[in-house]
């Protein structure tokens, strides 16, 4: 579509169907900020363009200068989650940075299996989980060394804040290619062959519960965590709100947790040190 006359004068940072101008660009990343913590720097005008202008063709929506405003009326509520879904990045894969599971398996799970034998509550927490893969990886690795961990007090609970990945994590129903990565011995027996691909059993999916939430949102969890996995989502925020985060997860690792983070992230917040090749625990001066 041709842009009106006043559209074509301003900073456009954009061109196609429909200009997109910084103030533009400024608006959403605003919003963006406001409700997730997510940062976008300019240089994410081609990107945020590209996912957006598939959400205006699809609602019939002129221009993004009406599709800013519409987002902040009560009609546009829903479409405030559909655009959060659409910039939110969603990439993950079965024992992604697999270091983790190895520590996880080798220096964590003895202990966590054995605090479940005595009766102990034993919760780990993939907290921007996606489409369901690194809180089913944590699943197999626990399984894997500990059979029957489903017959004790041990679940994982796995959120993210798109709703429609949280969805499609619940069914728990991947294709061959996705589930390549999981070694063939614990896809045969954790997991069922379907047409569409590999299904995860009972076993597994009875160990994990998954929830749609925000990260610098309240957390309605009770209780502490032996394990937090929070992986390459905190290196999108600004500085302030990842040394928040940080802080917040601290106050919900129990005294010997582990806290995995992203391969690109650190934490330089008082009261931790490391345990690993970006992993964290709670310092002897919590």
């Amino acid at each position: 579509m041709n842009a009106p006359a006043l559209i074509r004068k301003r900073d456009v940072m954009v061109e196609g169907d429909y200009p997109f101008t910084k103030r533009n660009f400024d608006q959403i990343a605003s919003f963006l900020r406001e409700r997730t913590g997510i940062a976008l720097n300019e240089a994410k005008a081609a990107l945020v363009y590209s996912r957006l202008a598939k959400r205006l063709r699809l609602l019939g929506i002129p221009d993004f200068d009406t599709y800013c405003h519409f987002i902040e009326t009560a009609p546009g509520a829903g479409e405030q989650h559909e655009m959060i879904n659409a910039l939110t990045t969603n990439v993950t894969r079965f024992f992604r940075e697999p270091h983790h599971f190895d520590h996880l398996r080798k220096e964590v799970a003895p202990r966590l299996i054995a605090a479940a034998k005595a009766g102990k509550k034993v919760r780990l927490w993939s907290a921007a989980c996606s489409s369901g893969e690194e809180p089913y990886s944590m699943a197999l690795t626990l399984l894997d060394v500990f059979p029957d961990a489903g017959r004790h007090n041990v679940r994982i609970l796995a959120t993210d804040i798109d709703a429609k990945v949280v969805a499609r994590a619940r069914v728990g129903l991947y294709r061959d290619d996705a589930v390549t990565p999981i070694p063939a011995s614990m896809r045969d027996r954790w997991m069922v062959r379907e047409q569409d691909g590999w299904r995860f059993g009972d076993a597994a999916r009875a160990l994990v519960t998954f929830n749609e939430l925000n990260l610098i949102g309240d957390w309605p969890m009770k209780g502490r965590f032996d394990v937090i996995f929070c992986r390459n989502v905190v290196i999108y925020f600004e500085e302030d709100t990842q040394s928040v985060l940080w802080s917040r997860f601290k106050q919900v690792m129990a005294p010997d947790a582990r806290l995995y983070i992203g391969h690109s992230e650190r934490i330089e917040t008082p009261g931790f040190e490391s345990a690993g090749l970006t992993i964290y625990k709670i310092g002897a001066a919590r």
